[in-house]
Parts: structure tokens; sequence; C-alpha cells
């Protein structure tokens, strides 16, 4: 969706007043609320990502489980970089 918003120049008036009559129509038109909504939002990540990203999850898991088995592990361990 693309917004054109034209402002001319009156015959007796200001610089000024054209500035704030075009930052007014802005404004009013709604880009700016529009453009800051839309600047954090993050894209869903895509199937074969999310699949990737379970599947390592699974593995660690596994290998976690079988250090365990094996005594190597505890399962009250801190957990590096979290607090």
């Amino acid at each position: 969706m693309i917004t054109v918003i034209e402002v001319k120049k009156n015959a007796n008036e200001s610089n000024m007043n054209l500035v704030r009559r075009f930052t007014r129509k802005v404004q009013e038109s709604g880009i700016i609320q529009k453009v800051k909504s839309k600047r954090y939002n993050k894209r869903a990540d895509s199937k074969i990502k999310v699949k990737v990203a379970t599947l390592k999850k699974l593995g660690r898991k596994k290998a976690f489980d079988k250090l365990y088995k094996l005594g190597k592990v505890s399962k009250f361990t801190k957990k590096r970089g979290h607090k």
C-alpha cells in the first residue's frame, strides 16, 4: 500500500506553515504508526527451520539421557547460560 501525500504552497504562505501542514497530513494518514507497528514484527520461521531446531533439541536430549544413564551427569547440574 503506497500513500502519496502532496502539499502545495499557497500564495502568501511561509515555509514553516507548509511544513506544519505537511506533518499534520502525514500524522492524519497514519503512515508513521503503520511503520512503527511493523518495525519489530518477527516473521514466522519456515517449516524446515523448525524441524531442524527440533531435531537438534531431540539429539541433545538423547545425548544427555545417555550420559545420565552412564552416571556421568546428574539431573541437578546447573545448565550453562541460564540463571
